[in-house]
This record gives C-alpha cells, structure tokens and sequence, in this order.
C-alpha cells in the first residue's frame, strides 16, 4: 500500500528529529547549534500550544507498548477524536512556521535525519489525515494496535530514540575519560537529553535526589580517616560539597551535568578504593 508522506507536516517526526539534532550538538560540544535546537523546541512545542497538542496524539500512540489490544483501540479512538478538535488551519499554520524557522535557524538537512521510528511516525500520520479509504484504514489502524501491544522485550520492538544516542553519548563520555560509566552515570545522561524533550521536569526531579545524596557522601568521606588527616583532601572535599549546593540556584546546563558525572566517579573511587 504505497501512500504519499510529507514528513515535513508530520508534527512527531519533525520533534524526533529536532531531538536528534540537539544530541548530536551535545556530542559535538557544538553549543550555538544545541541552543538553536534547543530554542526551536521550546519556542513551538511550548506546554498547550497546538503543536504541542499534535505530538501528545501521536505519542498516545507510539510511545505506549505491552498493553491488551482492547485497551490499545480505545487510546487509538481517543487520539483520533482530539485530532478532529484540534483547528485544523491553525495546525497548518503553525507546522509552517516551525518548518520556516527549522530552515532559517538550522538548515533543510535536518529533515532528514534518520528517526528510528519512522515508518510509524508515518503511520500515524496517515490515520490521522482523514484521507484514507476505509480499507486502508482499518489495515494502518491494525498495524498500530499490534505494534503497540507488542511486549517491551519483543526483537521487534524498535529502539528508541533516546536510547541509540544514549549510546552514542556513553561512549563519548567513555572515550573522553576512559572509564565505563556507572548506573547512576547513564541514568544522568538519559535524563539529560531527554530533558530537550519535557522541559527538564525529570532531570530536575533526579538532580534534586542525587544532589542530595552525593552531599551526604562527601560529608560521609570528610570522616574517613585518610581523607580527615589530609587538610588538602578535606579541603578539595569541602569545595564539592559547596559547588553541588550551588546549583540549586544554578540553570541546568552542560557544567553542571559534567561536574555531576565527575563526582559520582569521585565517590565510587573514594568509596570503593578508599578503604
């Protein structure tokens, strides 16, 4: 079934790959190009906007997976009633004036950039376009329904975005610093590039608790009896601890994210060879 896509107007494929594009600026430490992505995002995908409502439609469907197929249909009915509530010529308007700024602020390349999910991206938007047949319909409709009740673990299950450059950044981090990276490290990252994405609601919440306890850490280390008889290591000590309480004052950004991953191999390093 062979239908025309303009992945341009395909409001999830557009965010993808604006995703995409701010990742590869974080790995390339390419900061003038990260903050115009970055300004993109905010700036049309803002909390209420209509693009923002868009891509909600689309990611009730791509972004839900291991359910019953009965509960599946029913998302996939809701999501297409708040399609047909959303203005239609304000929705056009508003793809058009991201795709100007894309092309003005980034460059047309960015529209090719490879979206892991694709062709699913592509399915939903043909559902909800309105101009399938009927038998169309219920064939492209069927194809979501199984994809999203297929188990997490599935081989087929395609991997997302934020895993593949997830990867990508790890091994950057790894190559850099010649370390493998801890749990509590990965999980920083992932955080931190999905943060483009929701606002940084989830990196926030994550800092607050890891702050809080790698300060209790360093007060835990300022005891240990090598790191107490040396003034220089309680010293060096003393300033971690203050430059992590700073930055409850400070905007969340690539400094604040590097001296966190330090630490955290600071404190395995004290905690596991200390002794």
């Amino acid at each position: 079934m062979k239908i025309r896509h303009n992945k341009k107007r395909n409001t999830a494929f557009v965010f993808e790959s604006l995703v995409k594009e701010i990742t590869v600026a974080i790995m390339k430490e390419d900061k003038e190009r990260k903050e115009k992505a970055v300004s993109l995002v905010r700036k049309h995908f803002k909390p209420g906007s209509i693009l923002h409502r868009h891509l909600q439609c689309y990611r009730s469907l791509y972004e839900n997976q291991d359910m019953n197929k009965q509960t599946c249909e029913k998302i996939l009915k809701e999501a297409k009633q708040a399609i047909r509530l959303l203005d239609s010529e304000g929705l056009f308007d508003s793809q058009t004036n991201l795709i100007k700024d894309v092309n003005k602020e980034l460059e047309p390349r960015v529209f090719s950039n490879f979206v892991p999910n694709y062709k699913s991206l592509a399915t939903i938007d043909q559902i909800f376009s309105g101009k399938l047949s009927p038998k169309n319909i219920v064939i492209l409709e069927s194809q979501i329904v199984d994809d999203m009740s297929k188990p997490i673990n599935s081989e087929k299950n395609t991997e997302s975005i934020d895993n593949l450059v997830i990867t990508s950044f790890v091994n950057k981090f790894n190559n850099k610093y010649e370390n493998n990276l801890m749990e509590n490290q990965k999980t920083l990252l992932n955080y931190y590039i999905s943060s483009f994405a929701d606002n940084g609601l989830g990196l926030k919440m994550f800092l607050n608790e890891e702050i809080s306890r790698l300060k209790t850490q360093m007060t835990i280390a300022s005891e240990i009896s090598e790191i107490k008889s040396d003034k220089e290591m309680i010293d060096k000590t003393q300033k971690v601890f203050e430059k992590l309480d700073q930055f409850k004052s400070e905007t969340i950004g690539n400094g604040v994210v590097l001296t966190i991953l330090k630490t955290q191999q600071l404190e395995r390093e004290i905690f596991e060879n200390g002794d």
